[in-house]
């Protein structure tokens, strides 16, 4: 994932809500969300080529999801898939502090990344370019390609219409799945350098991605109620029309 909004023990109903648009190369295999035939009580999409994961959640109410830092002058091509630290989690059995506290220790193998894993009403963050480890306060955050809460402007922009969707007290998926579709640029003043040129800045700086390569592929929506109930709805874009499918899932978590 490349930007992701999400709620944490803030809402009456739901104890955990995520919205989030995954950005990735359109020549990237990818296979939609599902539950992994080999596990099924993970339920994700999967990058075909590295077998890992931007985001998904476990039946047995694990949670996690990923993004990438950006930082272009530091790319090693032989570094480890980010993807596994999503798919190692959901498919272990590690309580999420534990979990994230041991990627801590070999953060520097990977390229930039922000990790969050936990349960729906206890998540913890670490990014190999922050400063630790830490749990998720309660409220409502935001996340791209630098750390939590950095307010580049589809961050700020976006935490403001999501809690605006979070005061409704039936929230549904649908509604945020087109909030996700914004593909809005922010003006120049706004925009951060990130070592990527002022054009590619530009592009970047949208909630929806569209370039000739790159982009946002898929949406996805997760709502975890107070009664453990998940609902997983993931939308994804054809990527000549932007036309979409949508793909909803509901358990509850044993």
């Amino acid at each position: 994932m490349c930007l992701i909004f999400f709620s944490v023990n803030h809402h009456p109903r739901y104890r955990l809500v995520i919205a989030g648009n995954r950005d990735e190369f359109y020549k990237r295999k990818t296979a939609p969300a599902d539950f992994w035939p080999e596990a099924p009580h993970v339920l994700a999409g999967r990058d075909l080529e590295a077998n890992g994961t931007w985001l998904g959640i476990s039946r047995k109410g694990q949670v996690s999801l990923l993004t990438n830092f950006r930082d272009p002058k530091n790319i090693n091509p032989a570094a480890p898939s980010r993807g596994h630290l999503v798919s190692d989690f959901l498919l272990g059995d590690a309580d999420g502090m534990d979990y994230i506290h041991k990627v801590e220790q070999i953060g520097n193998r990977y390229n930039g990344f922000n990790l969050i894993a936990g349960t729906p009403g206890s998540l913890w963050y670490y990014s190999n370019y922050g400063s630790g480890v830490q749990q998720v306060p309660v409220g409502i955050h935001g996340l791209s390609n630098h750390l939590i809460n950095t307010p580049w402007p589809k961050v700020v922009n976006g935490k403001k219409q999501f809690e605006a969707h979070l005061n409704a007290n039936t929230i549904e998926p649908e509604q945020l799945l087109d909030f996700l579709y914004d593909d809005r640029v922010a003006s120049d003043d706004q925009l951060p350098d990130t070592g990527v040129g002022l054009e590619r800045e530009r592009m970047l700086s949208s909630m929806f991605i569209k370039s000739p390569e790159y982009g946002s592929r898929s949406s996805t929506v997760i709502l975890v109620d107070h009664n453990n109930h998940v609902q997983f709805v993931e939308r994804v874009y054809d990527l000549a029309t932007f036309a979409h499918t949508t793909r909803s899932f509901e358990f509850d978590v044993d």
